[in-house]
């Protein structure tokens, strides 16, 4: 393998195997599989039940509306 230099513009190619693309002139890879970032399927929706969907529905717009009189650029709780 070469060593890896910041100059390489990838001209000559890129080499593909096993969720990877590998530069010919330099080494460098990139990943082009990301099975393992992103879990199959499609997330599941979390609704709270009854009250604390009202409360936390009565908190989010509290805190919007004191966000809106304050001067500075509104932060939420805990930042």
């Amino acid at each position: 393998m070469r060593a890896v230099t910041a100059a390489c513009p990838h001209l000559a190619g890129w080499a593909r195997a096993g969720g990877e693309s590998r530069c010919c002139a330099c080494g460098v890879v990139r990943f082009t599989d990301y099975g393992a970032v992103r879990p199959p399927g499609l997330p599941q929706a979390i609704t709270p039940a009854g009250g604390r969907a009202r409360r936390a529905d009565r908190a989010a717009a509290s805190w919007i509306s004191e966000a809106a009189r304050r001067r500075r650029r509104p932060r939420p709780p805990g930042w």
